[in-house]
């Protein structure tokens, strides 16, 4: 039996409202290039992801585990420094922060 003044929250509707929230499960970004790339939104990563990013060490590795063997190719091609992708991924948090920060839910 749940309590009067208790919020209960059905999952699958925060999962969607917060997917809503920031734009979508995926990040887009363009390359100098005019490539369009994409790589998962952080808060929808799965374990493999986190675990291949997690385990990188060097900032190209990095950049592979963030974006997949193809798309650091097309990001490399277009002149982008490894590093960068770092630079993307705080933008996308900065954003995510703003994004949620005061959102009501239903």
């Amino acid at each position: 039996m749940s309590k009067p003044n208790r919020k209960r929250y059905r999952l699958s509707e925060v999962k969607q409202q917060m997917t809503d929230a920031v734009g979508g499960a995926e990040v887009e970004f363009e390359t100098d290039a005019g490539d369009l790339l994409t790589f998962p939104h952080p808060l929808f990563t799965d374990d493999e992801w986190d675990e291949k990013v997690d385990r990188a060490e060097t900032a190209r590795e990095k950049a592979v585990a963030i974006l997949g063997e193809e798309q650091y190719e097309k990001y490399h091609a277009a002149g982008h420094a490894d590093g960068d992708i770092a630079l993307l991924m705080l933008r996308v948090q900065q954003d995510m922060q703003g994004q949620l920060k005061g959102r009501p839910t239903r």
